[in-house]
């Protein structure tokens, strides 16, 4: 396997580092101070980020489909993506940032003719954003067959009622539109009783009920709690087909035909403890305890070399993985798919944990952004598959791999 770049991705790399020097990051913490003050209104300087990726050729690099964007490898996207990490502003300027990239790559592979130019066309120029509804407050939607929200035929409309929560970007200025699961058939079997509607931003009964914090922290666009009450739908708002949820749920994350999102999670994460690993190296260096620099201690020195080792090890797990689903498909990617979202996640986790510790108290202050990377990428080893799910899974394919394996010598 090449772990280097091809020299497409290369130059695009090099094109994103400067656009994040020159660009991004002489307005970035205004951008970000402007989020928090005023998050109904979207600044104007992150419209003109956008407006110059256009112009640079950084425009929807996440896009794979040949008909609506550069339809990059994902070993050509993974180095970008990595880049992407640490910096949500650069995300949106280059609109690749989630939910609403995955949830384009959704209305492309099952939005009908009318869905893609009302929602997907606006989205892949930047005008809207969007989100995905799925998690419930009530139940363990780990197992997504739980899903209980319903909806229900009434004539030709549907009528959606429950709850959900945990839904991120709804309260972006931008947001044009959801894609929402509901169940629709109690009686179906449990791959089939769940429809994704698209739900206009706007639509009458859709109710923020609170925006939740994440170990106290609040992101400005939202993880809410969203309140459906007789929120009512055409039948022209089903994505794919009726009873065809799981499926499209599936496919947004993998491993199904188009599933990215659980890998360009681990690809930005890798950036991010990349980022951590330097912060710790640097504040190691500059302390001093009892005569001798914090980088001179042997627990200190192994840590850095624990994460050097992790970090590289991850990254080429998730090359392996995109690897595997340009060649054969993102389906097939599956048992490497579960692997990296517990591998990737956990090095990150403690990289920063680290991290946090080697800084003392500044570590959980504001002052560093440790603390809220933490926070962040704790919530990853929940979201999309707790590492519960996965591992269960790895065990079953190893167990069924041995089992083969003393079947064909026996």
């Amino acid at each position: 396997m090449n772990d280097q770049p091809s020299e497409r991705a290369q130059q695009l790399l090099d094109q994103l580092d400067a656009f994040r020097r020159e660009e991004v990051a002489p307005v970035e913490a205004s951008i970000l101070e402007q989020h928090e003050t005023e998050p109904t209104v979207q600044p104007s300087a992150m419209e003109d980020l956008k407006v110059k990726a256009k112009a640079a050729g950084l425009w929807n690099l996440c896009v794979r489909h040949p008909d609506y964007g550069p339809a990059l490898p994902m070993t050509d996207y993974a180095p970008l993506a990595e880049a992407m990490g640490t910096s949500p502003v650069l995300q949106e300027a280059l609109n690749c940032d989630a939910p609403s990239s995955i949830n384009g790559d959704a209305l492309i592979a099952f939005g009908s003719t009318e869905q893609r130019g009302r929602w997907l066309e606006p989205q892949l120029d930047g005008e809207i954003r969007s989100a995905f509804g799925m998690t419930e407050p009530d139940v363990a939607s780990s197992d997504a067959s739980n899903i209980a929200m319903t909806a229900a035929r009434d004539g030709s409309d549907w009528i959606l009622e429950g709850r959900k929560w945990w839904i991120s970007g709804v309260l972006h200025p931008n947001c044009g539109y959801l894609l929402v699961m509901a169940q629709t058939d109690a009686d179906a079997s449990s791959h089939r009783r769940h429809t994704v509607f698209v739900v206009p931003r706007d639509a009458e009964g859709l109710e923020v009920v609170r925006n939740l914090s994440k170990f106290g922290y609040v992101d400005p666009h939202g993880h809410c709690e969203l309140r459906f009450d007789r929120v009512r739908l055409p039948a022209e708002a089903v994505l794919g087909d009726v009873g065809g949820g799981f499926a499209i749920g599936q496919a947004r994350l993998g491993p199904a035909r188009l599933g990215p999102a659980r890998v360009h999670h681990c690809m930005r994460t890798i950036g991010l403890a990349e980022a951590a690993l330097s912060l710790l190296c640097e504040r190691a260096e500059d302390r001093v305890t009892f005569g001798a620099p914090v980088a001179d201690r042997a627990n200190i020195q192994d840590w850095i070399a624990e994460a050097r080792i992790d970090i590289d090890a991850a990254r080429l797990l998730t090359l392996r993985t995109a690897g595997v689903m340009d060649r054969d498909g993102d389906k097939a990617a599956a048992p490497e798919m579960s692997v990296i979202k517990v591998q990737v996640m956990r090095t990150a986790t403690t990289v920063v944990d680290r991290a946090i510790q080697v800084h003392g108290a500044a570590g959980v202050s504001p002052d560093t952004p440790l603390a809220r990377w933490y926070a962040n990428l704790r919530g990853l080893r929940i979201a999309d598959g707790p590492d519960e799910v996965h591992l269960s899974a790895i065990a079953r394919r190893e167990r069924r791999r041995q089992q083969e394996r003393r079947s064909s010598t026996n």
